[in-house]
């Protein structure tokens, strides 16, 4: 159990008219604060009704954290509902008093309350949340490449229209959105940007952010109709080396709904002018570039965590999604934190449908356990992205029947790696 926090503490709502004393804390907390045109130009994010804090026995916040209202795409195709952890911060000088740990408990209430069997975040520090039953859900990858990288051909790029120029958030949010959501219709944890506000987020570009860089240009890609196909967010940072051009493509943000018009894209930023080499920004370990490449040894990839996800709900969540095997399985799941996930759940598969997959009935049971296993790795591998068998490998699922922790996971897999293509 979470233990009590100290005298005169307490958890609140915080309503807008707190705004400044929130944004205050998040800034101490992250050791930033902007200055004020970047702070005129990017919009606030928060859901006021989705927004809280714990405050001092003197009335002060001390800590904060708040939430967006998701639709977490899981593997089949489906979404489930899902509380979007962000904006989580305790004042330097209030740490170590079991503040954060009553945020979470309080995120957890509020969002069963809510009917979200799900949560997801991105950690700012990796060691932090995996003790509050979140698991890494999903990996990035962005990778350096040189100019004029060689890409394998496709059919149709060359029929594609490709067009370059400064970013006008008016004309081209709609543009980005519409390629976004199109682009990860069948990939889990492709989250949609759902408020204008994250909309105009993403296209914000004070001075502040480009680091010495030009403005931010976009790249569209264009169908024979003259319908969008796929975009980049990009920067140039100029940088001559003895008189030779070196500068360097910094991409932002890039999505493309189909093969040529990925081809397309790429082979365009990766011959730019004055250019020496190209940044890609996030991509899903298996996206269509790292397929593309002539010569995959010459990228320069770097891989980090991507979402992460907690199961608030079980049967719910594992009930939400479809499943790549048949599986009849009993699942014994630790919970410290939602004492109704702990215990034995049998889930069993349904029939198959025409592409392998089936759904699935998650039951409460007092049968032997199966598998047994934590909430976090249950929530590592909710997206199809991580294998259950490489953590009972690692010794942090036990496997009680043979096989059928191979089973399990194979069934959990997914053919397309989970990604969320923006931070929250």
């Amino acid at each position: 159990m979470t233990p009590p926090l100290p005298g005169g503490y307490r958890v609140v709502e915080v309503p807008e008219s707190r705004k400044d004393e929130f944004t205050e804390i998040d800034q101490l907390a992250f050791g930033f604060e902007p200055d004020a045109e970047t702070a005129a130009q990017v919009p606030l994010t928060l859901e006021w009704d989705r927004t809280m804090g714990v405050e001092d026995p003197e009335g002060h916040l001390a800590a904060v954290h708040a939430s967006f209202e998701f639709l977490l795409p899981v593997p089949g195709g489906a979404s489930v509902p899902c509380a979007g952890l962000t904006w989580v911060g305790v004042r330097p000088d209030q740490r170590r008093r079991g503040l954060l740990s009553a945020m979470i408990d309080t995120h957890f209430e509020r969002s069963l309350h809510r009917g979200e069997p799900v949560s997801a975040l991105y950690a700012a520090e990796h060691t932090i949340y995996g003790r509050f039953g979140y698991g890494s859900a999903a990996d990035e990858v962005s990778l350096t490449l040189a100019r004029r990288a060689a890409l394998r051909e496709v059919a149709g790029s060359d029929e594609l229209t490709v067009r370059f120029g400064r970013l006008d958030p008016a004309v081209h949010s709609p543009l980005v959105e519409k390629v976004l959501d199109e682009a990860g219709a069948a990939r889990p944890g492709w989250i949609r940007r759902r408020t204008d506000e994250l909309q105009r987020r993403a296209l914000s570009d004070p001075p502040a952010w480009r680091e010495g860089a030009e403005p931010l240009r976009i790249v569209t890609v264009h169908g024979p109709d003259g319908a969008p196909r796929a975009y980049a967010l990009l920067r140039r940072k100029e940088q001559w080396v003895d008189n030779v051009a070196r500068s360097t493509v910094q991409v932002r943000e890039s999505s493309a709904v189909d093969a040529a018009s990925a081809h397309r894209l790429w082979s365009f930023m990766l011959d730019m002018d004055l250019t020496s080499s190209v940044r890609t920004g996030r991509l899903a370990v298996d996206d269509r570039l790292r397929t593309l490449l002539l010569d995959p040894r010459s990228s320069e990839p770097r891989i980090s965590d991507n979402v992460w996800v907690r199961l608030l709900d079980v049967p719910a969540a594992l009930g939400a999604r479809r499943w790549s095997a048949p599986l009849d399985v009993v699942l014994e799941v630790s919970d410290r934190l939602v004492p109704a996930n702990a215990g034995r759940w049998r889930l069993t598969t349904g029939a198959t449908a025409p592409d392998g997959t089936s759904e699935a009935r998650v039951v409460r049971t007092d049968e032997p356990a199966d598998v047994t296993l934590d909430v976090s790795d249950l929530g590592a591998a909710y997206l199809g992205g991580r294998s259950l068998q490489a953590a009972g490998r690692a010794g942090l699922v036990t496997e009680h029947r043979a096989g059928t922790l191979q089973a399990t996971s194979t069934a959990f897999s997914w053919p397309s790696a989970p990604l969320c293509n923006w931070g929250f």
